[in-house]
């Protein structure tokens, strides 16, 4: 039986990046995730090498890209990769986690950006993760709201003219808030987790965009109100 589709998860080893793989697997589609570490439930893997130098990793994946899709598009990519850390402008740790915040968005969300204008297909659709924290100043996580809002610049700058994305092609970002993740549940065990948004919702928004459902424009930034088909039990959808 042929795929339903094609789409790249980067990020396909985290908590909603193996949600992502499960869900698409589930209908059919070829499934491809590019993490640090191999997803076993995804059709091909590239498994990202740690380095400190940005041109390095990128060219590693893109190369290891272009090999195993050579000449195939793809419907989607999906970058779902990011992580979180705190700190002022005054915190011990501001240098390491500024960089490790960059290194875990920025550098993701523009390797993604540049296998788009490569491998998506005309009309497909590029997806970053950005954080509604980052509309408005973040003093109590620098590095967090500085790379956050360099994603929510490049998804804005992606919708414009002569971005290099295929032609009918969007980019979309999803701002965040809390997902309800095992992680977020060990480190908030307080929390009202009936308020948190499913993983399975984010990956089922992802498949309707894909597929023509309640498509934003390219550009879009998008934050709980913004969703068109919300359901009862989740107030937000965010990511964290």
């Amino acid at each position: 039986m042929a795929a339903a589709g094609r789409v790249l998860v980067y990020g396909g080893r985290g908590a909603l990046g193996s949600q992502c793989v499960q869900y698409f697997k589930a209908r059919n589609w070829w499934v491809a995730s590019i993490d640090l570490a191999e997803n076993e439930d995804a059709n091909a893997n590239v498994v990202v090498r740690t380095t400190e130098s940005f041109p390095e990793q990128a060219e590693q994946v893109t190369a290891e890209i272009g090999k195993l899709l050579g000449e195939e598009k793809v419907d989607a990519i999906l970058c779902v990769a990011g992580g979180w850390a705190g700190g002022s402008a005054k915190a011990k740790s501001l240098y390491k986690n500024c960089d490790l915040m960059w290194k875990q968005s920025v550098w993701t969300s523009t390797i993604s950006s540049h296998l788009a204008t490569k491998h998506l297909k005309e009309g497909g659709l590029l997806t970053l993760t950005g954080a509604q924290a980052a509309l408005s100043g973040t003093p109590g996580m620098i590095g967090y709201g500085m790379a956050k809002g360099a994603v929510h610049q490049l998804c804005q700058s992606l919708a414009g003219t002569n971005s290099g994305l295929p032609s009918g092609s969007a980019a979309v970002a999803v701002l965040p808030v809390t997902l309800d993740t095992p992680a977020n549940r060990k480190s908030m065990p307080d929390a009202d987790f009936s308020s948190w948004t499913s993983l399975e919702f984010i990956a089922e928004t992802f498949h309707d965009w894909i597929t023509g459902k309640n498509r934003p424009n390219s550009g879009s930034l998008i934050q709980k109100k913004d969703v068109l088909r919300p359901k009862p039990r989740y107030k937000d959808f965010s990511l964290r």
